[in-house]
């Protein structure tokens, strides 16, 4: 599910989007009236996307684009002449008057951006500090010692039982030592 933040600098503005997410399967996450207050949420929520008015009760949107962390995306609603100023900041822009259709086919777009963007970046091998690695190589060394293995076949005992376990290769070899 993706965070998504409506902001508006008039309340009902940003509710009548809300309701037209809603209303097509989508779980807003907060209705705000200023760039401020829409930060606060950022930071709780980590990533998603900002559907937001020019115009805020506090800033215009280019400066709130510019405070978002790189977890969020931004489409702004607004006249096709007010759009022009946003051309090259990496802001998705809507033309009022608005379809609906144009806004949700738009959002489930970005949705499956971000789903992709963050499936991609789980899918990259973690990399281990220097603490983890010599915890590590300690167990393969207490079961090469222990067992006559290999450094390999120690390696794979590790991956294995890691696996099946549902942990981590530093978690199943700070169990392995703990059992020394």
């Amino acid at each position: 599910m993706t965070n998504i933040i409506v902001t508006f600098a008039k309340i009902e503005d940003a509710k009548r989007i809300k309701n037209i997410l809603v209303k097509n399967g989508f779980c807003v996450s907060a209705v705000c009236t200023g760039g401020v207050q829409t930060l606060g949420m950022v930071d709780e929520l980590h990533e998603g996307i900002i559907i937001s008015g020019y115009r805020l009760s506090d800033m215009i949107c280019i400066e709130l684009k510019s405070e978002l962390p790189a977890g969020f995306e931004m489409v702004v609603l607004a006249s096709a002449q007010v759009l022009s100023e946003c051309a090259g900041s990496d802001i998705m822009g809507l033309a009022m008057p608005l379809k609906v259709n144009e806004l949700v086919n738009t959002i489930n777009m970005m949705c499956q951006g971000l789903f992709r963007r963050k499936r991609k970046q789980s899918k990259k091998p973690c990399v281990r500090n220097e603490q983890d690695i010599a915890i590590i190589n300690s167990a393969k060394c207490l079961l090469i010692e222990r067992n006559k293995m290999t450094e390999e076949e120690a390696h794979r005992y590790l991956q294995k039982h890691s696996m099946d376990n549902g942990t981590n290769m530093v978690e199943t070899a700070q169990m392995l030592l703990a059992l020394k």
